[in-house]
């Protein structure tokens, strides 16, 4: 009985967390990348995936928020990417593809720092432009 316990309190606790995760393909759209640079406004690492916003500005000079998925943040960790890493005020350059939705949301597949170092953020089965699996 007690076995029987723990693995319902198991499956319900753990039930959350994955309906929360989604997969790339049904999220994101890889006949649309983005590359865009701009200011990052907010960080929020947690899980499932980490988040991050980016103040970009058009050709026409208004200013777009920009949402940012990243990998889980145990991931990152261990490619050596920590909540340092990415920081309010920053500028970066982020290269991903936009939502399905249409949304300002997108991958956040790769960040370029102003100083040319790049670090690969999204999660392990995720995508990048020109990474050779966005077709």
């Amino acid at each position: 009985m007690r076995t029987s316990f723990a693995l319902l309190a198991a499956a319900l606790w753990t039930l959350p967390a994955l309906q929360a995760h989604h997969s790339f393909a049904a999220e994101f759209d890889t006949a649309k990348p983005v590359k865009m640079t701009g200011v990052v406004t907010k960080v929020e690492w947690q899980n499932p995936h980490i988040w991050f916003y980016v103040d970009v500005k058009g050709s026409d000079g208004a200013v777009t928020n920009w949402g940012f998925s990243g990998g889980a943040p145990g991931q990152l960790m261990r490619r050596g990417i920590t909540k340092k890493v990415i920081q309010e005020g920053m500028t970066i350059t982020v290269e991903g593809f936009r939502s399905k939705d249409g949304s300002n949301n997108a991958n956040g597949a790769r960040v370029t720092f102003p100083d040319g170092r790049s670090v690969f953020t999204a999660g392990a089965e995720d995508r990048a432009p020109g990474d050779g699996k966005d077709k």
